[in-house]
């Protein structure tokens, strides 16, 4: 592991709270600090501030649904099955409903179906719905033939999305095409434009009453838990949603909510990105990696209690055992790699900067026996450790599925692109793609995979790097600077928690936890003139899972120390305390 920094101070200098602040927000790349710090409530922002061609493009599609609700013609909201698309899709089709359209929801089976459009998905939809319409949420941009297959059949087609586009461009009726937002986030805003459009053709008064409310609390916070789960970057638009999503949670009516709230045992929390990320989107996500998620949308719409908590019971139970399968399936993909790469060596026994040496640039591994819908975890989980690209696939029906992670320093997508000719389809973002193969291409498909990666890819881009916002003294941690960097919430992808660099002494270390799992280390600045006086009091930080490291510790170590900063309130008083990212021992001379 390298550390770097992008700013220091020492310890005779002054740091005032405001000016970290800027700092970290100019190196960030944002220059409207206030805008920032206080974004736009999403009620002031409509479809046409993402682009000229929207207002003319909704005023078209709202001529559509017009004549569609006067025909009484059938609606479907084709959604993707992830986190993301059941939200934006909760959001868009409750909407039309409460409105007077004749709606229904569809989710494609995963397996069966794939991600997205399928031919068939959409026979499927025909068989069951007949509609006039067919509006996507989070997916179609990609989907070419698809979409032209359903307007064969007198289908209009109507695509909100926010992936990347490929080299052809569909031929729907309508296409609300953001990549600053989520699916949801689209859905989001169309939905608000169609109901801000149309809410003086409804006649009954508390519908109107109930969707404005809705816009303003519950499907804002669903439009969050989209934004979140799909790593979106947390500025501009997506940091609106998000920030006063969030904000609202404490407001939300919907009994799907509260009891996923209540089920994963976060009840009387303050949501942060933190429970959205890894405890409420997980649960959802879950519901599509093992069975049909339509269950998932049911469990957001739902206006009974008892149903609710019913689907919320379902939906952990299979979140905890989607959490089992993954943790099997992920120890036999490292199996895998220890026989095919390591020579008889452990894992455990390489060292992290020789890893390059035993497994290839890019890791690609395949199995009959892998869910599919857990295969993006795999892979996400083999990138984190590896840290390099990694394709994971599973066999379904003569066809590979596969889902793909990748490091910053490599775009997937456009490389997986660049291999269509062996591909079935592929879409996807920067760090993250699914793509389906035959199976009687998928050999050529790793040879060239191989070496095209062997050629793109370096040994640097390999190398982990932990890059500090600011290197500084412990002592100029403080909890007024704590309590400044809270403007910056909620943090995530694009908008991470500040990371901050010190060197230091070990004053004390401890064990923690119920199984002695976790570390405190406290620790003060290290005295370059070896001076007796006092530095202040010695800072505590938390090592959370390793426990391990402590005998490694000793009383006066001097060490490098990377983390991030939170404030810690117990019994009415705040402390500040860190949360260690990495460390390294400062080699003596």
């Amino acid at each position: 592991m390298k550390i770097k920094f992008k700013n220091e101070f020492e310890k005779n200098e002054t740091l005032p709270p405001k000016k970290l602040i800027e700092i970290i927000l100019k190196d960030r790349g944002i220059e409207d600090i206030s805008d920032f710090i206080h974004p736009k409530d999403p009620l002031k922002i409509s479809l046409g501030d993402f682009g000229r061609k929207y207002p003319d493009l909704i005023k078209k599609v709202i001529g559509v649904l017009k004549k569609a609700r006067e025909k009484n013609e059938m609606i479907v909201v084709y959604t993707d099955y992830d986190a993301d698309g059941i939200t934006g899709g909760a959001i868009l089709w409750e909407t039309l409903y409460l409105m007077g359209f004749k709606v229904m929801p569809y989710v494609p089976d995963r397996r069966k179906e794939g991600y997205g459009f399928s031919i068939t998905g959409i026979d499927n939809v025909i068989k069951s719905y007949n509609p006039s319409i067919i509006i996507s949420v989070d997916h179609g941009i990609t989907k070419v033939k698809e979409i032209e297959y359903a307007k064969n059949k007198g289908i209009k087609v109507i695509v909100s999305d926010h992936h990347l586009k490929a080299e052809k461009i569909p031929k729907a009726d309508a296409i609300f095409h953001i990549s600053a937002l989520s699916g949801s986030g689209v859905a989001y805003f169309f939905a608000k434009e169609i109901f801000n459009r149309l809410k003086s053709s409804i006649s009954n008064k508390a519908i109107v009453d109930k969707l404005t409310d809705n816009f303003s609390t519950d499907y804002l916070s669903l439009a969050s838990i989209g934004t979140i789960a799909d790593l979106v970057p947390l500025i501009g638009p997506s940091r609106s949603v998000a920030k006063h999503g969030l904000e609202v949670f404490p407001k939300v009516k919907r009994y799907g909510i509260k009891h996923i709230i209540k089920q994963a045992g976060i009840e009387g929390k303050e949501i942060t990105p933190y429970e959205v990320g890894f405890i409420i989107a997980p649960r959802i996500n879950a519901v599509g990696r093992l069975s049909n998620a339509i269950d998932a949308l049911r469990l957001l719409c739902t206006t009974d209690n008892k149903r609710a908590f019913d689907l919320a019971q379902k939906i952990g139970d299979l979140n905890s055992k989607r959490q089992d399968i993954v943790e099997r399936s992920v120890d036999e993909a490292k199996e895998m790699i220890s026989k095919k790469y390591l020579k008889g060596n452990q894992l455990s026994d390489i060292k992290e900067d020789r890893l390059y040496n035993f497994i290839p640039k890019i890791l690609i591994l395949t199995s009959d026996s892998w869910s599919e819908g857990i295969i993006g975890l795999i892979a996400s989980k083999l990138t984190e450790e590896f840290y390099r690209p990694t394709i994971v696939m599973t066999k379904n029906d003569g066809h590979y599925k596969a889902s793909a992670r990748s490091i910053p320093s490599f775009h997937i997508t456009n490389f997986l692109r660049s291999l269509k000719k062996y591909l079935v389809d592929v879409g996807g973002h920067a760090q993250a793609a699914g793509f389906t193969i035959e199976a009687e291409k998928l050999d050529g498909f790793i040879k060239s995979a191989t070496s095209k990666a062997n050629e793109l890819i370096k040994e640097k881009d390999l190398e982990k790097v932990i890059i500090a916002d600011i290197s500084i003294p412990i002592s100029k941690i403080s909890l007024p600077l704590v309590e400044t960097l809270q403007a910056l919430e909620p943090f995530g992808i694009g908008n991470p928690k500040p990371i901050f660099l010190s060197k230091a002494i070990v004053t004390e270390a401890r064990l923690f936890g119920k199984d002695n799992n976790h570390l405190k280390i406290f620790v003060k600045d290290i005295d370059e003139n070896k001076t007796e006086e006092s530095n202040g009091h010695p800072f505590e930080l938390i090592a959370f899972h390793k426990g391990e490291l402590f005998k490694d510790l000793s009383r006066d170590q001097e060490m490098h120390l990377v983390y991030s900063v939170d404030i810690n309130s117990w019994n009415g008083k705040k402390e500040v305390r860190g949360i260690v990212r990495y460390w390294e021992k400062i080699k003596s001379k």
